[in-house]
């Protein structure tokens, strides 16, 4: 398969992702908003949970808070 026929095959859905305001790499990041959510949930602290991601995923601090900062927020209203 080409990139082209991968593309074509799911441009429309890509292209509903980004009018909900997805960005395509985000993909990447579903792991680590998990494990945040499932940190929280049992009570961790903000600071410790951010520290421990970035060392687990390789990504640094402040990637992290602005990646639970997307991945949080509501999608922009889809358009048909």
């Amino acid at each position: 398969m080409t990139i082209y026929e991968a593309l074509k095959m799911s441009g429309c859905v890509i292209e509903q992702l980004e009018r909900a305001g997805v960005k395509p790499s985000d993909h990447k990041y579903v792991k680590l908003f998990e494990d945040y959510q499932r940190a929280r949930k049992r009570g961790e602290k903000g600071c410790y949970i951010v520290a421990v991601l970035a060392e687990r995923y390789n990504v640094s601090q402040r990637n992290i808070y602005e990646i639970v900062k997307r991945l949080g927020s509501d999608c922009k209203s889809v358009s048909p």
